[in-house]
């Protein structure tokens, strides 16, 4: 069993691991994790210990697994690998020397293969299917943008930017109305184009995307507070963070 500390020095962290990413498949009760560090794995609805399912794709070894979502129709699995250059604990040098070495990945429930589906992205994050399956919704943290891989129809396999955010996403899920929550790290700084300084703003730490990728509704919080997870379920909505030791719970 690992003893590591819950925030391990970074010379163990590997050792334990470090799930980021979670999703249920509703019709069997499996969850799917994406480990940074282990890879792909799996959970059966009586939990017990995780299995790993994947572990690197096309002969190169995942080295940052982080977004993850499942098509709840076929139970395929899409998840990302935010760098084959750096692992999770050297995620800003991800950032300052602008590395593009991610890739949007699917595992295939009924041949248990995984496919590289896109590679050479920005620092690929957040993953969600859209609710009739016909594509996935990629939070790309660096350049603060959210993408759209098309899965199925006349436009299969195509890669398009869905929006421009104002801020660094960490994960996207959908919501109830056809779109997508986006939780923002950080926000970006604005500048006024008249002063030597960023003028005061409102501390960003979510946006909803409407399914064309038109900002809809905005978060804010508190000044440190920051969001790795928008979750609605029930007409609530379930925040999370890896700063934060307790989860957030909005009641709309």
């Amino acid at each position: 069993m690992c003893t590591t500390p819950v925030a391990p020095p970074e010379e163990t962290e590997s050792m334990c691991g470090r799930p980021l990413g979670l999703a249920f498949h509703d019709r069997t009760g499996d969850l799917y994790i994406a480990d940074a560090y282990k890879g792909l794995m799996r959970v059966g609805p009586r939990g017990g210990e995780a299995e790993v399912l994947a572990a690197g794709a096309d002969g190169v070894p995942f080295n940052f697994v982080n977004g993850i979502d499942v098509d709840q129709a076929t139970g395929d699995v899409y998840f990302t690998d935010s760098s084959t250059t750096y692992p999770r604990r050297f995620n800003s040098e991800i950032m300052m020397n602008a590395d593009a070495t991610s890739r949007l990945l699917k595992y295939d429930a009924a041949t248990k293969q995984v496919t590289v589906l896109r590679s050479g992205l920005p620092y690929a994050n957040g993953v969600a299917v859209s609710r009739n399956g016909s594509h996935a919704v990629v939070a790309h943290t660096v350049p603060c943008q959210a993408f759209r891989y098309w899965i199925k129809g006349p436009n299969a396999r195509e890669y398009e930017l869905l929006a421009d955010l104002p801020g660094y996403p960490d994960n996207v899920r959908r919501d109830a109305r056809g779109g997508y929550w986006v939780a923002l790290n950080q926000e970006k700084v604005r500048l006024d184009a008249t002063a030597a300084v960023a003028p005061p703003a409102k501390h960003l730490v979510g946006v909803r995307l409407d399914g064309d990728g038109v900002e809809v509704e905005e978060l804010t919080a508190a000044k440190g507070v920051t969001l790795s997870e928008v979750v609605e379920r029930g007409g609530k909505l379930w925040l999370g963070s890896v700063e934060l030791d307790f989860i957030g719970l909005i009641m709309q």
